[in-house]
């Protein structure tokens, strides 16, 4: 069995049936890309659907001003519902997909989403369980910037990317958590500090270590 197919079957294979995913193998295209890469931007005609294989996506809104924030992440076994909807929509992507770590992914070219909604039910299970999904996440998203102060909310970003990257050791600069939060770095650094001093966090010169999750 060649890797692309085992981690196919090894991501979905409890998912999905095995003539669906013997269609999956005949028709993705399987990439690997780099970390901090951007998979899919604002404006993108969008041509095909991933399914995540290995690694981590954050998925990003951006303002008129051209500022980002981050709605959600996509973990191994996951899709993108909004990517989907985009598909079967005919309309351009709203959002940018960027890795968040080095990631292996299939592409499944958007004619046969539709046809597999009709014709396999794990598939019509699967991308209802996957939008149902990233509502909750909009609507958890939506709750912390509204309902949680600064400090909360970063504590809490900090918390998601760990557990994504399945890393408490968390490689990445003040002013890309001030990007991702949609304020300013200054702030950042204060609360970063403010979160060490309480023993929920270890500040180095590279990293950040989340020592409560």
């Amino acid at each position: 069995m060649s890797y692309f197919n085992t981690k196919l079957i090894s991501s979905f294979g409890y998912l999905l049936e095995g003539e669906l995913l013997k269609e999956i193998q005949e028709v993705g295209v399987y990439k690997t890309i780099s970390k901090n890469e951007t998979i899919i931007d604002v404006e993108d005609t969008i041509k095909a659907m991933p399914l995540l294989l290995n690694g981590a996506i954050k998925i990003l809104r951006e303002d008129e001003n051209g500022d980002e924030l981050v709605l959600y992440y996509l973990e191994r076994g996951d899709t993108c519902a909004i990517t989907l909807s985009c598909c079967l929509g005919q309309t351009k992507s709203k959002i940018r997909a960027v890795s968040e770590t080095e990631v292996e992914l299939i592409m499944i070219p958007k004619q046969k989403m539709a046809d597999w909604l009709s014709a396999y039910n794990s598939w019509q299970s699967f991308i209802l369980q996957s939008y149902h999904s990233r509502v909750n996440e909009l609507l958890e998203a939506v709750d912390t910037i509204a309902f949680l102060k600064m400090d909360e909310r970063l504590f809490k970003y900090l918390k998601d990317k760990a557990m994504v990257t399945g890393n408490d050791a968390i490689y990445t600069t003040h002013k890309q958590i001030s990007e991702d939060l949609h304020t300013s770095r200054v702030v950042i650094s204060r609360l970063l500090k403010k979160l060490e001093n309480e023993g929920k966090i270890k500040l180095s010169r590279n990293s950040i270590k989340v020592i409560e999750l």
